[in-house]
């Protein structure tokens, strides 16, 4: 298959490209650096260059001909939300979609990719409690003023215009990633390991884990199967709450996980970027699980262990 990956030097992008290499694909990185791009992933990845992906479309070569194209770039969100910020991390997701969708309009039909599999988050949901959350939920819940909800919504909404192209388009709304890498599992770990973690504003907030290798399997397995289309949650099958995932953490660290952490001081500590933590969804992944993915890492115990070598 010949892929073409965006974002393909960041922590889930450079896990992508390793899988489809290990499996035999041709694979085309689209980055700012393309020569960076080529040094991280390896010499056999055809690199090029995108150098203002808000601004312009991605060079036609990059798409041309190619099976198909996963979309994964996208500002930071774990980062304190200013102004400046919060403008960068949409402009950064729904900019480049438009003027990727615009470059795959100007190729000819025949030389379109078949697939497009955009990122998206479960943050498109909005808060709903406790309420099991699947793809077929429909409009973002009443927390639908939250900002991240809103970049969802105008993010999935430039992917599927490509639909309008012949494209078969996968919209993977991706849960909380587990990884060793980085995430929020990397944030997360310092005051676990000191012995001073806990659960944070309650801990009845629930979190849709999922670990890197099943964004990774999820994301192939969404690029191969016909039937994988629209909205398709990449979460672990068993949700937790934040208290769940903050004991079981503490387990696998062998700390304790008893020290609470109030709400207000995430908020005076983060600013409005504290909702990350502070609220959550239930998200499962209904749509993975009728198509027939088997999940890699479907306990959370396990996925920690794994992300985090112990």
């Amino acid at each position: 298959m010949k892929v073409t990956v965006t974002g393909a030097t960041g922590m889930l992008g450079a896990a992508l490209v390793s899988a489809l290499r290990d499996r035999g694909d041709e694979v085309t990185a689209l980055s700012r650096d393309a020569a960076r791009a080529r040094e991280r992933l390896g010499a056999d990845v055809r690199a090029r260059s995108w150098a203002d992906p808000k601004r312009e479309a991605p060079p036609a070569e990059a798409l041309a001909g190619q099976d198909g194209v996963v979309h994964l770039l996208g500002e930071p969100i774990a980062q304190r939300w200013n102004e400046d910020a919060k403008r960068e991390i949409r402009d950064s997701r729904v900019l480049t979609t438009r003027n990727l969708v615009a470059a795959l309009r100007d190729l000819e039909p025949e030389r379109r990719p078949a697939v497009l599999v955009s990122q998206s988050g479960t943050n498109r949901y909005g808060a709903r409690g406790d309420e099991r959350v699947d793809e077929s939920a429909g409009e973002p819940g009443p927390d639908a003023a939250d900002f991240l909800t809103g970049v969802c919504v105008e993010w999935e909404r430039e992917a599927r215009a490509a639909e309008e192209l012949g494209l078969r388009v996968a919209i993977t709304r991706c849960g909380v990633v587990l990884s060793p890498d980085g995430g929020a599992l990397e944030k997360m770990l310092p005051p676990f390991r000191l012995g001073i973690g806990g659960p944070v504003a309650g801990g009845r907030q629930y979190v849709p884990w999922i670990h890197t290798d099943d964004v990774v399997g999820g994301l192939m397995f969404c690029l191969d199967t016909a039937a994988a289309s629209g909205p398709i949650n990449v979460t672990a099958p068993g949700p937790v709450t934040n208290a769940e995932l903050s004991k079981a953490l503490g387990r696998v660290l062998g700390r304790p996980a008893i020290a609470p952490v109030p709400g207000l001081a995430v908020k005076a500590l983060y600013g409005e970027m504290a909702v990350l933590v502070t609220e959550g969804v239930r998200a499962v992944p209904r749509r993975l699980e009728e198509l027939g993915y088997r999940f890699a890492r479907p306990d959370l115990e396990g996925a920690l262990r794994a992300a985090t070598g112990r």
